[in-house]
């Protein structure tokens, strides 16, 4: 079971020669219309996993713009499992319709069961997995974010023999499972540098679970304050790079990866001669969900 892909390509993102770096980005937004980047990676060992066993239905677990969610959905039609996602926020029943990410999800068909905010805490409880194996029948899980070890071992493909000359990886993180994967696949003499999406540092726990080598690192300084949390100049620097470079990037992972990345360039962060590829991990969905909100705040859109 494998997805018909795109190619995925490094392009080269033009800097000031006074910096002294090169920087390339990987297109892996580009192979899949609608599982696309990490979401293809993490999925394609686990839907062969579910197949394997006989599994006729995959759940899951994600907010309301949650871009998990819309890629499971999407491979569920493209692969005939019935799919059921569960969503944090019962609110959100009766605004289904309103949400660009849920509405895009039920129309591949997914089905929905909604949670408060407090159920959604012991979602992996034995109990609960119970209650929703008693209303849906068997299933199989797949983990908020996608990442297990079936996910790991798919993001350990994103890499290939082309990329071995390139100093340092750089990558969002969200649930850890990407950058688990890229720290695998890559040489020894490479830094894998994660930026997290999240407030906090309690990530390091998590890819350590997964990973053996210690030739990474994670920059926690360009969160913006935490899990799809936005400002004016993140908004701007999205805008201008795509403007740039047409390239567009996600308000929530690549964006703020590659606004780290260019603050760190401007600061001599990177030794001179360094060749630093960042992973395009896609997401490029939630930012309908995400220009919806800015518009009741009076923010500019994402372009």
């Amino acid at each position: 079971m494998i997805f018909k892909l795109e190619h995925s390509i490094n392009e080269r993102v033009k800097l000031p020669e006074k910096y002294g770096v090169e920087l390339y980005i990987k297109r892996e937004d580009r192979i899949h219309s609608f599982i696309s980047g990490n979401k293809y990676r993490k999925l394609k060992y686990n839907l062969q996993e579910a197949q394997h066993l006989g599994f006729k239905t995959l759940l899951t677990f994600g907010g309301a713009y949650s871009n998990h969610i819309a890629a499971v959905a999407a491979a569920g039609k493209a692969f005939n499992f019935k799919t059921i996602g569960v969503i944090r926020g019962e609110e959100l029943q009766n605004k289904i319709n309103q949400n660009p990410t849920l509405s895009f999800a039920k129309n591949e068909g997914m089905q929905f069961e909604f949670v408060t905010r407090e159920a959604y805490r012991n979602k992996t409880s034995e109990s609960f997995l119970n209650h929703l194996e008693n209303k849906f029948g068997s299933f199989f899980v797949i983990p908020e974010g996608g990442t297990n070890d079936l996910a790991v071992k798919g993001c350990e493909e994103i890499l290939n023999k082309t990329d071995k000359d390139f100093n340092f990886i750089c990558t969002a993180v969200g649930t850890g499972g990407t950058m688990s994967g890229l720290i695998n696949a890559s040489n020894q003499n490479q830094q894998i540098l994660g930026f997290p999406a999240l407030k906090g540092d309690f990530l390091k726990e998590d890819i350590s679970k997964f990973v053996s080598k210690s030739n990474w690192k994670l920059i926690i300084d360009y969160h913006f304050g935490g899990y799809a949390k936005i400002n004016e100049d993140l908004i701007g620097f999205i805008n201008r790079f795509k403007a740039d470079s047409n390239v567009p990037l996600d308000p929530v992972y690549t964006g703020k990866m590659m606004f780290g990345i260019f603050n760190l360039i401007e600061n001599g962060y990177f030794p001179k001669g360094s060749k630093i590829l960042a992973i395009h991990t896609g997401g490029l969905q939630g930012i309908s969900g995400m220009n919806t909100l800015l518009k009741k705040k009076n923010l500019p859109l994402i372009k």
